[in-house]
């Protein structure tokens, strides 16, 4: 337990990853990522295109077919543009491209805008 990091608020929720303090991930919610070119993503025709990182899963719970080899037990949903269904990654196939900035997030009576730095900020409704 000695070596766990210390996560900032910014990490918070489902990136706490099952409640363990682990390195943050470096692609997050909303962000825009592309396929990298490997063995995994060219064999399943699915290397290169643009796409949004929608969620997280652990493989071994949730018995996904993960594209790309997940050491750690973590895979990311990515919607590729075109697609009506997110496929799951792992991350080390994963680049990052940009957070996206100004987009926003509405759930119930909470509005949230995204940053150039990839921070959500609460914003009133009209």
């Amino acid at each position: 337990m000695d070596d766990q990091r210390v996560l900032s608020p910014d990490y918070a929720g489902d990136e706490l990853r099952f409640g363990l303090a682990m390195d943050p991930p470096q692609i997050t919610f909303g962000d825009k990522v592309r396929v990298r070119a490997t063995f995994a993503t060219e064999s399943r025709s699915v290397a290169g295109p643009d796409g949004d990182r929608h969620g997280f899963t652990t493989p071994s719970q949730t018995r996904m077919e993960v594209i790309g080899d997940s050491t750690d037990d973590y895979a990311i949903a990515v919607l590729i543009e075109g697609q009506s269904k997110a496929m799951w990654f792992a991350e080390n196939v994963l680049e990052f491209l940009d957070h996206q900035p100004g987009t926003t997030v509405e759930i119930g009576n909470r509005r949230m805008i995204r940053d150039e730095a990839g921070q959500w900020h609460e914003v009133e409704l009209p």
